[in-house]
């Protein structure tokens, strides 16, 4: 039999219409494995359990009057939830994962909070990040060191680390994480999770910003259509927000038959493809073949001219906020943080004009290059899980983004990703398959992940279950 804290959403809701399982039991059960694995783990930050308790029990007493919150025709009351922490939810600072923040509480809940809470998810704590957001790793000046469940000397990803780690570790079904240029995706991939990253704009968000998107973090597909029948909602605070579309979100079968599917294995610049990597993303992507798809490959079409620009862009950004704090809160802000935006005080203004124009030509050779598939698979990362400490796959400063050369791309040219475990390394360490649609097709691509749900082989227990 499960154990309560690994039930899926979607079978805690069965559970609670049949009155077999109570939200306050399924709590229970949570809180008990955060208590045993979070000392290892350290996946978490403004952990409220009394709190959670207190929207168990609420939710409970509408289960048991059958008439649990709803938000769009969809509910999820009574099921444990995370949020990264730079999702703002009234009244809990977010030191957005840097020592050097003034914490002061948040004054309303951002729009993915919002959405939530009015679906009824129990929020049981919201999950660490590493400074700034500008890391694929679980180090942090602020939060403890988050590891990754399926080994503690290794690192989770980032910047959703906890969320990713949470997921894994069995801390509840949903989770909430971000994304700019693979936040979402790497964490998700070197955990073994499933995670979507949305069409820009599909899921309102505040503050919104080129790239940015939040998306869940879940083990299941289904899972995460759940959630995303309740985060696409519309809110006014996002500018940048679609129109509201009618998606059948929970509708995911899908005849592969027919589809071309472009199969990517080299980004055109970064860190080459592990083989182990290599050979598990294309046997996943044979998978689909004998699905009846067809199969192509894709080139790569990112360029180091590209990313070399965006560094600069990025880097004058944070230098820009760095500089702005005083030198006593500068001193706080992580080594390695420190060391990249460094380089942004000498930018001139046309190195950063022709920087922030490299985020037009990521998305225009990407549009390009996915335009003659239906769909693209590539590799999520191009190297399994690195050690806990580093601060990414090389840990050197100088070169910062030599891993996210597969995820970027589609932040910058708003299309929809996705990242869903297809093996595992002979240490154990699972590999992350990305499914990539054209622009909008957010419901495409969950079908996709959920068809190759069906398809791929059985998986090995998770690690703290």
């Amino acid at each position: 039999m499960t154990a309560l804290h690994s039930l899926s959403a979607a079978d805690l809701l069965t559970a609670y219409r049949s009155k077999a399982l109570s939200p306050v039991e399924v709590l229970q059960a949570v809180l008990a494995q955060i208590e045993r694995w979070e000392p290892q783990v350290q996946a978490l930050y403004a952990f409220q359990p009394e709190a959670a308790l207190a929207q168990a029990r609420a939710s409970e007493a509408r289960w048991l009057r059958g008439e649990p919150l709803m938000a769009g025709g969809v509910t999820l009351d009574g099921v444990p939830l995370t949020l990264k922490e730079n999702i703002a939810t009234e009244g809990t600072p977010m030191p957005l994962g840097t020592a050097a923040t003034v914490l002061s509480p948040a004054l309303e809940d951002a729009p993915p909070a919002a959405r939530l809470r009015e679906a009824g998810a129990v929020l049981i704590s919201k999950t660490t990040m590493p400074d700034y957001g500008m890391l694929s790793s679980g180090l942090s000046s602020f939060h403890p060191l988050t590891r990754n469940p399926w080994d503690f000397s290794k690192n989770p990803g980032g910047s959703s680390a906890g969320a990713a780690a949470a997921a894994a570790a069995g801390y509840g079904p949903l989770h909430l994480g971000t994304d700019i240029g693979g936040s979402l995706r790497l964490p998700a991939g070197w955990c073994g999770i499933f995670s979507l990253k949305p069409s820009l704009g599909r899921i309102p968000i505040k503050p919104a910003y080129a790239g940015r998107v939040a998306g869940p973090m879940t083990r299941t597909v289904q899972d995460a259509a759940l959630m995303m029948s309740v985060l696409s909602r519309p809110d006014w605070r996002d500018p940048t927000s679609l129109p509201v579309q009618d998606i059948p979100w929970l509708r995911r079968q899908r005849d592969l038959k027919g589809l071309k599917i472009g199969l990517q294995l080299d980004a055109g610049w970064g860190l080459p493809v592990e083989p182990e990597t290599a050979a598990a993303v294309q046997a996943a992507a044979h998978l689909f073949e004998q699905a009846g798809a067809t199969l192509q490959p894709l080139a790569g079409f990112s360029t180091r001219a590209m990313i070399n620009g965006l560094d600069h862009f990025w880097r004058m950004r944070s230098w820009l906020d760095f500089s702005a704090l005083p030198a006593e809160r500068q001193a706080l802000v992580l080594p390695y943080i420190r060391a990249w935006i460094a380089s942004g005080a000498e930018l001139s203004a046309p190195e950063l004009f022709s920087g922030y124009s490299q985020m037009a030509a990521f998305r225009d050779a990407a549009v390009a290059a996915c335009q003659p598939f239906d769909y693209v698979l590539s590799p999520v990362s191009p190297v399994p899980a690195f050690a806990a400490e580093w601060a990414s796959p090389l840990n050197d400063p100088a070169l910062p983004f030599e891993h996210i050369a597969f995820t970027l791309p589609y932040n910058m040219s708003e299309q929809p990703a996705a990242s869903i475990n297809c093996g595992y390394t002979a240490a154990g360490l699972p590999i992350g398959l990305q499914i990539i649609g054209r622009r909008f097709d957010d419901l495409g691509v969950l079908q996709m992940a959920a068809e190759f749900e069906k398809l791929r082989s059985p998986q090995r227990a998770w690690p703290l279950d």
